[in-house]
């Protein structure tokens, strides 16, 4: 099954898009189904490092955890599931223009499916497919709008769709 790949413009640079989408902590601000990111271990992340994501998806919540299995700031980050019927695999590469004034960011998921789960990922995949543009919607609203930037490294203030990080 061929991954959903899409892409946005962002009017900021590189290293402003890249720290703020790649941080695994303010996903719940842009993400509308991410309830909740656990971080395990300490900081900074690096490829090996984990976090278990809860999603609510149709009034269900579930978590699964994934590991950096890449990082290149500010240009390239991945992760993929290590657990579950349902593994996500994401990444992201951001690629500057405007002589580096904004971002060209490119956003890759697959889903690969595990006992159970090999059942879901065609139903997984639309979802995604539909709700995941909105998310890219968002992160861009938040980066050109300068709000991810008032709540400080940890998420402290909360994300725009009001849920605690």
């Amino acid at each position: 099954m061929p991954p959903i790949v899409s892409h946005i413009d962002v009017a900021c640079p590189p290293a402003e898009v890249f720290g703020y989408a790649t941080d695994p902590s303010r996903f719940a601000e842009w993400q509308d189904d991410v309830v909740g990111v656990r971080v395990q271990g300490g900081r900074p992340l690096g490829v090996g490092s984990r976090f278990t994501t809860t999603r609510r998806v149709a009034r269900v919540e579930f978590s699964y955890t994934q590991e950096i299995t890449a990082l290149d700031p500010p240009r390239s980050w991945a992760a993929r599931g290590v657990d579950g019927p349902l593994r996500p695999s994401a990444s992201i590469t951001v690629e500057p223009f405007e002589e580096g004034s904004c971002s060209r960011v490119t956003f890759t998921l697959e889903f690969q499916g595990k006992g159970i789960g090999r059942l879901v990922p065609d139903v997984v995949r639309q979802l995604a497919s539909k709700g995941a543009p909105k998310s890219y919607q968002r992160l861009k609203e938040r980066l050109e709008r300068g709000e991810w930037r008032a709540a400080g490294p940890t998420g402290a203030m909360p994300p725009a769709n009001g849920r605690a990080v």
